[in-house]
C-alpha cells in the first residue's frame, strides 16, 4: 500500500504545485472544448460541401500558419511575459470559436468562413503553443518540467477521448452551434485560471530585449547545437511520416478493415487510451535522457510496423493501446528534453521550432501519407511511418550520441546541468577577480 502512494504520488508530483493544478485542470476543460470544436468543424464542412478535399484544406489551414511563422511566435514568446500572452491567445482562440458559433446558428456560415477563422485559429496557435509550453517551466521549475509535461500530455489525449464523445452528444442532441459555444466558454476556464495564479510563486525566465537578428539567431543556436538540431530533425521526420493518424487510421479502417464510422472511433479511442497510460508512465519517470529517447522511438517505430502488418481489426485495435503508449512517451520525453537543454533566453524559439516539426508539418505530411496510402496501401503508409521513425532514431539520434562521447561532453542531463552550473560558477569567479583588478 505504502508503495503504491509513493507511485501515485511520484506519477503527480507536479500537481502539488497550486499555480500548475489551476492549469491542469483549465487545460482540462480547454481541451475537451477544442476536441468537441473539431469534431463540430469536420461535420459543419461536410455538410456544408460534402468533401473531404475541403475538409483537409481546413486541417492544413489552421497548421499552416505555424509552420510558416512558428520562429516568429517562439520569438514573441521569449520576449514577453507569458502569462500575459497567453490571456490574450486565450481571448482571442474564445472570440474566434464564438463568432463560428453565432455564424452556425444564425445560419449564415458559407466554407470561406470556416476556411478564415481556422486560419486565424492557426495565426493564434504560432503564438499560444511556445508561450504554453514554456510556460510550464515557469509554473513548476526544472526539477518538476519533464512530470508536468508527461500530465500535459495525459491531458491532450485524455481530451480526446472524452471532448469528442461529449462533441458527438451535443451535435445530435443541441445541435453543431452548441458545440463552438460550448469551446468558446471552456476557454473562460483557462483565463480564470491564469488570474487565480500567485505570480510571487513563478519562476519567470529573463525576457529577451529586442534586436535585429533574432529569428535567425535562434536558428543559428539550434543548428550548432547538436543534442537539439538531430532530435528536432528527428521529429520532424517521424511529424511528416509516422502522425498523421487522422488520415491512416481512418484509410486503415475503411480501406483495410472494410469498416466505418465506428471502426475508425474504436482504433482513435485504443490509441487515446494508449496515450493516457503512456503518459502517466512518462510522468512517473523522474528524469529524461537521451538513451531513453532513442529507445521510445524504435519501441513507437516497431509497434507502427506491427499496427500495419496486423492480421485483424482486434489485434490491430490491441497492438494501437501499446503503440499509443510508445508515441507519447517520446513526445513527451521530447519536449521535456528540449526545454531542459535549451537556454532560458532561446526556450521560446526553440520550442516554436518544436512545434513546427512536430504540427506545422501537418500540411505536408497529411497529404503525402495519404497520397502513398491511396497509389498503394493504408498498410503502407502506416510501414513508411515506422520505416521514417525507426531512421530518425538510429540515425539522427545515434550519431549525436557517438558525437557526444567523442567529444567527451555529457550524456546524461542531470550530467549536462552540473557542468552547466560549475560553468556558471567559474564565470562568477571570474567576473569578480576581473572587478576587483
Amino acid at each position: 500500500m505504502t508503495s503504491l502512494r509513493t507511485a501515485v504520488h511520484q506519477t503527480f508530483s507536479s500537481l502539488r504545485i497550486r499555480n500548475y493544478r489551476l492549469y491542469f485542470v483549465a487545460q482540462l476543460i480547454s481541451v475537451s472544448g477544442t476536441w468537441m470544436q473539431a469534431v463540430a468543424q469536420a461535420w459543419l464542412v461536410l455538410h456544408l460541401s460534402g468533401s473531404g478535399v475541403d475538409l483537409g484544406i481546413v486541417v492544413g489551414l489552421q497548421f499552416l500558419p505555424m509552420l510558416l511563422f512558428g520562429p516568429f511566435g517562439g520569438l514573441v514568446a521569449d520576449r514577453m511575459n507569458k502569462r500575459t500572452l497567453l490571456f490574450a491567445t486565450q481571448t482571442a482562440g474564445g472570440v474566434l470559436a464564438l463568432v463560428l458559433g453565432l455564424l452556425v446558428v444564425s445560419h449564415t456560415v458559407v466554407l470561406w468562413q470556416v476556411y478564415l477563422l481556422a486560419l486565424l485559429l492557426g495565426v493564434v496557435n504560432v503564438f499560444d503553443n511556445p508561450a504554453r509550453q514554456t510556460f510550464v517551466m515557469e509554473m513548476v521549475g526544472r526539477d518538476d518540467l519533464p512530470n508536468a509535461v508527461s500530465l500535459n500530455t495525459v491531458v491532450m489525449n485524455a481530451s480526446r477521448v472524452v471532448g469528442p464523445a461529449i462533441g458527438g452528444v451535443v451535435i445530435t442532441v443541441f445541435g453543431l452551434g452548441v458545440c463552438f459555444f460550448v469551446n468558446a466558454a471552456s476557454y473562460i476556464a483557462v483565463i480564470i485560471g491564469l488570474a487565480m495564479m500567485r505570480t510571487g510563486e513563478l519562476h519567470p525566465t529573463e525576457q529577451v530585449v529586442r534586436a535585429k537578428g533574432q529569428i535567425r539567431e535562434g536558428f543559428r543556436y539550434v543548428w550548432r547545437t547538436p543534442g537539439l538540431r538531430n532530435t528536432l530533425l528527428a521529429i520532424a521526420l517521424i511529424g511528416i511520416f509516422a502522425y498523421n493518424f487522422t488520415v491512416t487510421l481512418a484509410l486503415l479502417a475503411k480501406g483495410t478493415f472494410h469498416g466505418g464510422a465506428g471502426t475508425y472511433s474504436l482504433l482513435t479511442s485504443c490509441m487515446g487510451v494508449g496515450a493516457v497510460i503512456g503518459g502517466l508512465i512518462a510522468a512517473h519517470r523522474a528524469r529524461p535522457t537521451p538513451r531513453l529517447l532513442q529507445v521510445l522511438a524504435l519501441v513507437f517505430g516497431g509497434l507502427l510496423a506491427a499496427v500495419a502488418v496486423a492480421p485483424s481489426l482486434i489485434a490491430a485495435s490491441v497492438l494501437i493501446v501499446f503503440m499509443g503508449a510508445a508515441s507519447i512517451g517520446f513526445i513527451a520525453t521530447a519536449n521535456a528534453t528540449l526545454q531542459l537543454t535549451s537556454d532560458p533566453a532561446m526556450r521560446g524559439r526553440v520550442m516554436a521550432l518544436y512545434a513546427m516539426a512536430f504540427l506545422g508539418t501537418t500540411p505536408i505530411g497529411a497529404p503525402l501519407v495519404g497520397a502513398i496510402a491511396q497509389w498503394t496501401d493504408p498498410r503502407v503508409a502506416l510501414l513508411s511511418g515506422a520505416a521514417a521513425t525507426v531512421i530518425a532514431a538510429g540515425l539522427l539520434m545515434w550519431r549525436h550520441q557517438a558525437g557526444v562521447k567523442r567529444a567527451g561532453a555529457p550524456t546524461d542531463l542531470g550530467e549536462a546541468r552540473a557542468i552547466e552550473a560549475q560553468a556558471v560558477e567559474a564565470q562568477a569567479v571570474e567576473d569578480v577577480e576581473s572587478n576587483v583588478a
